[in-house]
Order: structure tokens, then C-alpha cells, then sequence
């Protein structure tokens, strides 16, 4: 029996008639009267006897409901899922950010993809790049958010948005009097400096060393916003991503693009082999104009 059939034999099974099928099946009286007669062809057998214009189901048509029944709960049951799935309801999105970017860009994207997905679920978590890729790769993640391309050959990576690394200069400093990218060679305060396994941190030192010049810290921190922190409290001075610039207080310190430029890019991993959810499309859609809206603020 073809899908068509099924339809028109169970609408007539729970009407009772042609014409409460046709009302159940939003067709013609005809129309219900030619599926009903092909499938009686195609199965060889009568699943109704006539009397006086009314329809009996035959012993056969009972035996046949009782599964056909069951399928047709199993079809309604597909089409809301397909609804569902439309709609990007029900779903559930795990994203996983380094520390940085779950601060940074996040909150702004949830609050508009929670508005616009009100059924769904999303899990989030903060872990350093390493880590994401071995979630990503175990299918413990669906997609996460870095400042570094791993380079690895099951992850797929995206750039979402690209800016300058920032010098945050505290309010009374000789590097706040300046305006315009501040050079390496410029920086007189106390530097708070970011471990040296940080990769941005190594872009840094490459571009000082390329001017013969040497990078100094007392104070050695492992996150951006620490970093950022303690400028903010008047410890010293740093260089940390355009994210996290973006949302250091401005009447703390003073923002200069470090020169020469040095440039950050903001990725979307996920999965090479893993297609993203019409759901978890959006959120990346929301994500990335978070991080472009934060780059912009720079300029305010």
C-alpha cells in the first residue's frame, strides 16, 4: 500500500464514510472514492462492502487497521518532529568557548537565539583550545568558539569576525596621553604579561622581537580578563585580544591598537563530519554579529 492509501483507509475506517473522509482529508468525495478503489485493486481484495450507498469494513479491513493504525501514529508522530525540526524546537546545542569568548561574545548571542528558539536547549561551556578539539572530536560538543585555528584535520574552522590586538592603557599613563595604535617600542609602563604558551601572547614577543626589542613582566597571568582586571585596578599596563578590550572599562583605561598590527581572528570549530542543526546555524548567525558589534565598540 502506498502512503496515499494508507491515509485515505484510515480517515475512512474512523469516519465511517466517504464523505467524513473527505472532511478528515481536507479532499473531494471523488477523490477519496479513487485512492480507496486503486488500493482494493492493488491489494487484490475488498476492504469494503457496499449496501445502499454505506460502506462496511470487511473482516480483512480490521485485521489491516490494527497496523495501519499503528503506522499512522508513527506518520504523525514523524510529522511533528519534522515540524519541530523546522522550527529548530527541541533541539539541544552544546557550544564551548575558551574563557575569553564566554564572556566576551556569548551572553549577547544566547539572549537573541533563546528569543528566537524558545523550545531549545543549549549547554555551555569555557575550556582552552586543546580540550574543546578532543570534545569536539568525541561528539561531546557541536561547536565552540577560539581565537586559535587548530589546524587539524577533522575540525573545520570559520572565521567569524577579525580585529587587532589591543594595548589597555590605565588613565594617567604616558601610553593613555597618546592616541592612535600605539607602538611596542612606545610602551614605558609595567607590562602584565600573558603565559608564554599563549599563542597570542607569542605573536607579541615575535612582533617585539622583529624590532629588536625585548618584552619584560613581573606579572605573568593565564587569562585575558585577569589581565585585563588588573589594568582596570591600576596594576600596570597589557595587550589582550580586541574581544576583551571591548569590554574594559572605559573610564579605567584608555584602548590603543597595538602597532604593529597584529591580527586576532575569532573561529567557529566544529566537527568536519558533523553538519550543523538549522538551530545551531542561527546561533552562529548571532554569534558572529555579538563579536562584529564588539569590534565596532571599539571604534565608539
Amino acid at each position: 500500500m502506498r502512503l496515499r492509501h494508507i491515509e485515505v483507509f484510515h480517515a475512512i475506517m474512523q469516519a465511517g464514510t466517504i464523505s467524513g473522509a473527505a472532511l478528515l482529508l481536507h479532499i473531494s468525495q471523488p477523490a477519496v472514492t479513487k485512492v480507496l478503489q486503486h488500493c482494493e485493486l492493488q491489494l487484490g481484495l475488498p476492504l469494503f462492502d457496499r449496501v445502499k450507498g454505506k460502506l462496511y469494513p470487511t473482516p480483512e479491513a480490521h485485521r489491516l487497521f490494527v497496523e495501519i493504525d499503528k503506522l499512522n501514529r508513527d506518520l504523525v508522530s514523524i510529522r511533528r518532529l519534522a515540524a519541530s525540526l523546522r522550527a529548530g524546537e527541541s533541539e539541544r546545542l552544546r557550544l564551548v568557548a575558551t574563557p575569553t569568548l564566554g564572556a566576551a561574545v556569548i551572553p549577547a548571542a544566547m539572549t537573541r537565539w533563546c528569543a528566537a528558539f524558545p523550545s531549545s536547549h543549549c549547554s555551555l561551556a569555557t575550556n582552552h583550545t586543546r580540550e574543546i578539539v578532543s570534545a569536539l572530536l568525541l561528539g561531546e560538543a557541536d561547536l565552540a568558539l577560539s581565537l586559535q585555528d587548530p589546524r587539524h584535520p577533522g575540525i573545520k574552522a570559520e572565521v567569524l569576525a577579525s580585529g587587532p590586538m589591543m594595548a589597555l592603557c590605565p588613565l594617567g599613563s604616558v601610553e593613555a596621553d597618546g592616541t592612535g595604535p600605539l607602538g611596542i617600542a612606545e610602551i614605558k609602563t609595567e607590562l602584565v604579561g600573558l603565559a608564554g604558551d599563549d599563542p597570542l601572547a607569542n605573536l607579541v614577543h615575535s612582533a617585539a622581537e622583529a624590532q629588536g626589542l625585548t618584552l619584560h613582566s613581573r606579572l605573568t597571568v593565564q587569562t585575558y580578563q585577569l589581565a585585563r582586571a588588573l589594568v582596570e585596578a591600576g596594576v600596570g599596563m597589557t595587550v589582550v585580544d580586541p574581544f576583551t578590550a571591548a569590554s574594559a572599562d572605559r573610564n579605567r583605561v584608555r584602548l590603543r591598537p597595538l602597532a604593529p598590527a597584529v591580527p586576532v581572528n575569532l573561529y567557529l570549530l566544529s566537527a568536519a563530519n558533523a553538519p550543523l542543526a538549522q538551530s545551531a546555524r542561527r546561533l552562529v548567525k548571532f554569534l558572529g554579529e555579538a563579536a562584529r558589534r564588539n569590534l565596532e565598540s571599539l571604534e565608539a
